[in-house]
């Protein structure tokens, strides 16, 4: 979910801490990350994600098992470090993925501790696990970042391999709580860039009372390389980036629908 490079996380004591009994599977983090929320934060990228999006730049993220093992304690650890530039900034600590929500006690967990150390707290999500498990999760969450991939049912699950109901249904509770969200559209050409696609997505979108912008962002193959090294096939390969009048085009629809976009 972020196009920035991944700082190892080999520093991270690999077994789990005695003091407490939550522990969950990480691929890395990202110590000044910019892009994923307001200010410089701390971003933790989680391992595990059930979609299988056809322009995912982390593919390595898929594997559940995969990762490392890290305790909550490890990494408040670790963030208090980065305190006073996040403080500066306006900035905070951000989970992503892979899909957070599916380990949703230790993220919980983690943005609970944020929340006693007034860190400010952001999820990235898809929205599509199980909306009962991730409810508490919420609870410490400051912003949210939704990823709607598409609107179109057809075009979302030849898209990511699952069905977009599930996001919708999340992007509604999050309305029903006031939940502060930003909406993430990735605009791929020939793909999501359908502009009956766009326009209901839009009107979807317009009726969410607590989304506070909406970003498009322009297809990237920066993480093609990923999918040749895991051998898996790359149907996008010869997909090139939406041009700016694309790009426009698409923002506008959204701007005249009353959104403000980025």
């Amino acid at each position: 979910m972020n196009t920035s490079i991944y700082e190892s996380p080999n520093r991270f004591v690999q077994t789990v801490s005695q003091s407490s009994h939550i522990s969950g599977h990480i691929h890395s983090v990202e110590t000044c990350g910019t892009v994923d929320g307001p200010g410089i934060r701390f971003v933790i990228f989680t391992q595990g994600c059930l979609l299988r999006c056809l322009y995912c730049h982390n593919p390595d993220t898929r594997d559940t098992a995969g990762g490392i093992t890290v305790t909550p304690e490890e990494l408040i650890a670790e963030i208090e470090k980065y305190r006073s530039y996040m403080q500066f900034s306006g900035g905070g600590v951000t989970i992503s993925g892979g899909e957070p929500l599916l380990q949703p006690e230790f993220v919980r967990e983690i943005f609970r501790r944020c929340k006693e150390l007034q860190i400010h707290t952001a999820l990235d999500t898809s929205g599509f696990p199980d909306l009962t498990a991730s409810k508490p999760v919420l609870e410490f969450v400051d912003l949210v970042l939704l990823d709607i991939k598409s609107f179109d049912p057809k075009t979302y699950l030849h898209l990511t391999g699952v069905s977009v109901e599930p996001t919708l249904r999340f992007a509604e509770y999050l309305r029903d709580i006031n939940k502060p969200t930003w909406i993430r559209f990735v605009l791929v050409p020939n793909l999501t860039d359908d502009l009956e696609n766009v326009t209901k997505l839009a009107e979807f979108i317009s009726k969410l009372t607590n989304i506070e912008k909406l970003e498009v962002l322009p297809f990237h193959k920066l993480g093609e390389y990923k999918w040749h090294q895991l051998k898996y096939h790359y149907e996008l390969e010869n997909t090139q980036p939406p041009t700016p009048e694309q790009i426009q085009k698409v923002q506008e629809i959204f701007i005249v629908h009353g959104i403000q976009v980025q």
